[in-house]
Parts: C-alpha cells; structure tokens; sequence
C-alpha cells in the first residue's frame, strides 16, 4: 500500500511536469504576440468566427 501510493505520487507529480513543460515550450501564447490589448484581441476573434 505505502509503494503504491507512493508511485501514484511520483506519477501525478511527472504528469504535472510534462504538462507544464509542454504548455510553455510547444504551445505560446501567440495572441499576447499578436496583439497588446484585450480588446484587440476579443475583436480579432469575432472577425474570425463570423469571417465565412
């Protein structure tokens, strides 16, 4: 009981690394990049999803 939850323990905090890792290396956030204001933002995204 004690090493599996141990285990348990070790895979929750790897999982949480991986995740944390691959958010800030493979996935940027490219519309703070783009644009400097929240409303900049809000209307690039309504062009967007009305644009046909």
């Amino acid at each position: 009981m004690v090493v599996g939850r141990k285990l348990w323990i070790i895979i929750f905090i790897k999982l949480i690394l991986i995740f944390f890792v691959l958010k800030i290396f493979f996935f940027p956030d490219i519309m703070k990049s783009k644009f400097k204001t929240d409303k900049e933002r809000s209307n690039y995204i309504i062009k967007q999803l009305t644009k046909k």
